[in-house]
């Protein structure tokens, strides 16, 4: 089964935002429903909902709910507001903030985390209203950026041509229920309550049905796109093979003073400190820069033993393409000639 975890943002005792007296929590739980509604009609999508009733969830616990039922896909569904007559719909993936604007949005999407019991230890060291403590956000999610972006693409152009809404454009910005997830996960920004006209049409039941028809017809394509590509995506994501072929030898403990094994659990573009908080609560990570990359290891030990188990939780924090590596000083070296 394909499982899509749909979420309605906000919820109980944060209303959203609430321009012209509607309430974005209410209004974006119909469209999540209808959402539902529709996927529910294909035999192969299973459907789980983050909330279906006016509660407010806490961030940290959509992603667990997408991350516990090993979802194909989150899609968060929100609406937006200005203190300007702005208006149109957009859609937006887990990224560095391309602009003021962007920005915005997320620290008022991100805000309710001050609403949420013990907020300030669960989510030590992020501060949304700095730009710097997003920077560790896109790393996770940068091996599904691609296919968020399909997806969001695919929506936003659904949403503009066929209900005629304004194109705001596909974007990125550090949102951190999509920080939370393991999967390509995007979220929709409806359009704008602050508009009295758009305000009105998504607070109609016929408004709402059209815009969740938009975005599930969006979500089966990108499902049938998915199954035409199965093989092509298995190969890309197979991986490491010296993983496969180290795992033939059982639990041999190879402890050499010279030798370091390390887990390398993400590369990427972006300069990120090697906080807890950056990499899901694992400590010690250590970055190197590799030409224009930095490569980001955790787990540095001499015993071939203890790096397995480092390996294996990794992977348990969501590092599934993590491999471990062992280096004799600065120079990587192969794997299996160590351990033979």
């Amino acid at each position: 089964m394909f499982t899509v975890v749909l979420d309605a943002g906000h919820g109980g005792s944060d209303p959203g935002n609430t321009g012209n007296g509607y309430l974005e929590k209410n209004i974006v739980l119909k469209v999540v429903k209808e959402i539902g509604k529709q996927l529910q009609k294909e035999e192969d999508i299973r459907v789980i909902y983050t909330r279906d009733t006016d509660v407010l969830i806490n961030l940290w616990k959509r992603g667990e709910i997408a991350n516990r039922s090993k979802a194909n896909l989150f899609v968060s569904i929100h609406c937006d507001a200005h203190n300007s007559n702005a208006y149109g719909a957009s859609t937006f993936v887990l990224g560095l903030h391309a602009n003021k604007r962007n920005f915005e949005v997320a620290k008022r999407e991100n805000a309710v985390i001050s609403l949420e019991e013990n907020y300030k230890e669960r989510y030590k060291g992020f501060d949304p209203n700095s730009e710097e403590s997003f920077l560790g956000l896109s790393l996770m999610q940068e091996e599904n950026l691609d296919k968020s972006f399909l997806l969001a693409a695919d929506i936003q152009e659904n949403l503009t041509k066929s209900l005629k809404r304004r194109n705001r454009g596909v974007k990125q910005a550090g949102f951190v229920v999509l920080h939370q997830t393991f999967m390509p996960s995007v979220l929709v920004e409806l359009g704008f309550l602050s508009n009295k006209n758009e305000g009105r049409f998504l607070n109609s039941k016929s408004g709402q049905q059209k815009m969740a028809k938009e975005i599930a017809k969006s979500i089966i394509k990108y499902h049938q796109q998915l199954k035409l590509n199965t093989i092509d995506l298995k190969e890309q994501s197979s991986g490491v093979i010296e993983i496969s072929k180290s795992d033939i030898l059982e639990e041999k403990n190879t402890k050499n003073e010279e030798v370091i094994f390390k887990i390398q659990i993400a590369s990427s573009r972006n300069k990120i400190k090697e906080t807890s908080y950056n990499f899901k609560g694992l400590k010690n990570v250590e970055r190197v820069k590799v030409g224009s990359y930095y490569k980001y290891y955790y787990g540095i030990t001499n015993s071939y033993k203890k790096a397995k188990k480092f390996l294996l939780k990794a992977k348990q924090k969501g590092y599934s393409d993590s491999f471990l590596a062992a280096f004799k000083g600065k120079n990587r070296i192969s794997l299996s000639e160590i351990l033979n």
